[in-house]
């Protein structure tokens, strides 16, 4: 019987992380859209003020996959979150239970730090994720549409246009 650990990522995991973003953009077909380097993981998760968290869940020894999370805010709720950012699993090692394992990981904390809740998103032709996510009890929240502010549009907002 294989056993799947955690393993808190670290200063010097940056090429890891890096690594494994990259390959999630792959296979999401937005690896044109990574930006992040190094550097910005190790500001993100290892500077005076982390702005999120990462593990790595391992099979028998072998890194086999990556969750990346941070902790938000709802004021309905009135409580903190958990919002996972990245999930993924080497496809050599899915359907053996290991990003169960992650979601089950991630919840244990996410009830340890007093959340109410996880939420995240996925890509709507992401089927075997939709799939997965419905099978652990995950709902879609239909009644909500992300919105984002990026480039140009970021820039005028924040010169009050």
């Amino acid at each position: 019987m294989t056993t799947i650990t955690f393993r808190e990522a670290a200063p010097g995991d940056e090429p890891q992380i890096e690594w494994f973003v990259r390959a999630l953009a792959e296979y999401e077909a937005l690896l044109h859209e990574v930006q992040a380097t190094q550097a910005d993981f190790a500001a993100a998760l290892f500077g005076p003020t982390p702005a999120c968290h990462a593990l790595f869940a391992e099979l028998d020894g072998e890194t086999v996959g990556f969750a990346l999370w941070f902790f938000n805010f709802s004021t309905f709720v009135g409580r903190a979150g958990l919002y996972v950012e990245d999930v993924f699993v080497l496809p050599s090692h899915r359907g053996h239970g290991v990003g169960r394992a992650i979601f089950s990981e991630l919840a244990r904390r996410a009830i340890a730090a007093g959340c109410q809740r996880m939420d995240w998103s996925v890509l709507d032709n992401n089927t075997p994720a939709v799939k997965f996510y419905g099978a652990i009890g995950a709902r879609p929240q239909d009644e909500w549409t992300v919105q984002r502010l990026t480039g140009d549009a970021l820039l005028a907002m924040a010169k009050g246009a």
